[in-house]
């Protein structure tokens, strides 16, 4: 049996009633398939879908966020396919449409990061767990008590640098924990800056992740040197990840604000 569901790009998409061989090209997205106890589903990840941990191993790598491996993908013969608009390109997308449905999901907010929940609980027939999982993520975002930081950048790339700007999951967290970021009026969700619109921005907290570049403490005296009134912290990337990671970020994120 199947239905007729609009995604996220307001694509029309055909769906088995009940999908049983699935993959997913997003870490975020297989993280949270995981949580929502759909372990037996799962058949297709990419090398970036890390968590959980270990048990995320036994399934089957079909390439990475941005290059798959079609052949594999057809060999796997999944009824369903789950990507994200960021993460994922349009030309995957209509290529894997060729093999499975592909229902594609877009997070740009907070609020985006919930209905992502939500929608992978209908979708996949698990919209009870589905919806515990969200007023358990909620819950944990709560514990975030917002109050004036300051300006604060986020750094995600190294030559050039790249920061998060606006339209953003990433941005939305950083306005909870109070921070104004100063580049969310760049064309570019993530625009390119330099040495000295990072000086320029009169930043009181810089912050260099730990993904997609890994930042590390060698790099802080690279940043200190041109922004010396700056307070520079290393952050765990994943933890401004959306989905079931949000469980345990919102404790980390609330610490930080705290710091």
């Amino acid at each position: 049996m199947t239905y007729e569901l609009t995604d996220h790009l307001g694509r029309k998409v055909v769906l088995p009633e009940s999908p049983k061989r699935i993959i997913s090209i997003c870490p975020a997205i297989t993280e949270t398939l995981f949580s929502l106890g759909l372990e037996k589903e799962i058949v297709g990840r990419t090398k970036y879908c890390i968590f959980p941990k270990g048990i995320v191993d036994q399934v089957q790598i079909v390439g990475g966020t941005k290059e798959i491996n079609f052949e594999k993908v057809k060999k796997i013969q999944p009824d369903l396919i789950f990507a994200e608009k960021e993460e994922n390109t349009e030309e995957i997308v209509l290529e894997l449409e060729k093999i499975a449905p592909v229902f594609v999901l877009e997070v740009k907010s907070i609020q985006n990061a919930y209905r992502f929940i939500t929608t992978l609980g209908e979708v996949t027939a698990t919209t009870m767990t589905a919806k515990l999982l969200l007023t358990a993520c909620q819950k944990s975002f709560q514990s975030i008590k917002s109050r004036e930081n300051g300006k604060a950048a986020y750094v995600i790339w190294r030559k050039p640098y790249m920061v998060v700007g606006g339209t953003t999951y990433i941005n939305d967290v950083l306005q909870v924990m109070g921070f104004e970021n100063p580049f969310t009026n760049e064309e570019s969700r993530y625009p390119t800056v330099t040495n000295e619109q990072l000086t320029n921005a009169n930043l009181d907290k810089l912050f260099l992740a730990s993904e997609p570049f890994p930042f590390q403490q060698k790099h802080l005296a690279e940043f200190q040197a041109f922004l010396p009134n700056t307070e520079i912290i290393l952050v765990d990337g994943e933890m401004f990840w959306y989905g079931s990671r949000m469980l345990v970020a919102g404790e980390y994120l609330a610490e930080l604000v705290n710091n």
